[in-house]
């Protein structure tokens, strides 16, 4: 049978570094390795090749004419796994491709906005895809890779964060604030949702510090229910992180903040370990947490039974 003269990178690596420094101390000082295991990988090597590498010289250890011959490659090889290694570093430094993200309307007009900007910034090499929407996404048929909900609690198989507890309060005009006396909002008007129309004390009236007020307006969808508020046609409902940040409303005086819903952060379990979704998540978890009084308003209490 015909003797094996293949050659790995370690076997190159150690030739190397016994050739640029001409001993073996050096040559295992060099690449951290002990100096017995530079000693034996050298001689597996020779044996490998059949013939010496390297003959001793008052100088230490000099190249053989096969050793000399082998040299150019060995240093191309090292060249080469030095730019592989390079891609992969980098690669891992500076991740690329799409995150999907799925998010309920509302959050578009939250600082979650500035949030992702800044990400972007961060990390230039990721684009976002996000799909608005008030649909819950099926992140276990790969629907999105992450989503933001705004839900009590979550019971899908996926791995979730709860970032934040939310407050809501009533909101409306500076003008129709004028209106709002200490009376439980008798003779005021509240826009809500498509509830039944005999739904003019629906549990979330009797629950808010304006349980007098009629509910008279109607809308579907939370856009308008911010414009018409802002245009004083009555008050609403508003998570305070929104409502907050909208120039055209202020809270409805006599009342505190209630209790809402939890704000998460999910995933896919699948993609934890995919360093774009992780960085995402990672750095909207970060900033979301760290304004955490900008959901949960001082003062606010839980919802009334």
């Amino acid at each position: 049978m015909q003797e094996s003269h293949s050659l790995n990178w370690d076997d190159l690596k150690y030739f190397l570094a016994v050739a640029r420094t001409g001993t073996l101390r050096g040559a295992a000082d060099s690449i951290q390795v002990n100096h017995t295991t530079l000693t034996r990988r050298l001689a597996v090597m020779e044996e490998r090749v059949g013939s010496r590498l390297f003959d001793r010289s008052k100088k230490g250890l000099v190249l053989t004419q096969l050793g000399e011959d082998l040299m150019p490659h060995a240093a191309r090889v090292e060249e080469e796994m030095t730019a592989a290694s390079r891609v992969i570093v980098g690669r891992d430094a500076q991740p690329s491709g799409t995150v999907y993200v799925t998010l309920p309307h509302g959050l578009a007009m939250t600082s979650i906005m500035d949030d992702l900007a800044a990400f972007s910034e961060t990390y230039p090499e990721i684009e976002l895809n996000l799909t608005f929407a008030n649909t819950v996404a099926d992140l276990t048929r790969r629907e999105a890779d992450v989503s933001l909900r705004v839900a009590h609690e979550v019971t899908d198989d996926v791995v979730g964060r709860k970032l934040v507890q939310m407050s809501q309060a009533a909101y409306c005009s500076k003008v129709y604030a004028q209106r709002v006396q200490d009376n439980g909002g008798a003779g005021l008007h509240l826009i809500g949702w498509h509830e039944p129309e005999e739904a003019v004390t629906a549990k979330w009236v009797r629950d808010s510090y304006y349980p007098r007020a009629q509910l008279r307006h109607r809308v579907s969808e939370l856009v308008p229910l911010i414009t018409l508020a802002a245009s004083g046609l009555g008050m609403a409902y508003l998570a305070c992180n929104l409502g907050d940040r909208h120039p055209g409303l202020i809270r409805a005086p006599f009342q505190k903040p209630l209790a809402y819903r939890n704000l998460w952060l999910l995933l896919h379990r699948d993609l934890r370990n995919t360093a774009r979704v992780r960085l995402f998540v990672d750095f909207l978890a970060s900033r979301i947490t760290a304004r955490r009084n900008e959901f949960w308003v001082a003062g606010t209490v839980m919802r009334r039974a």
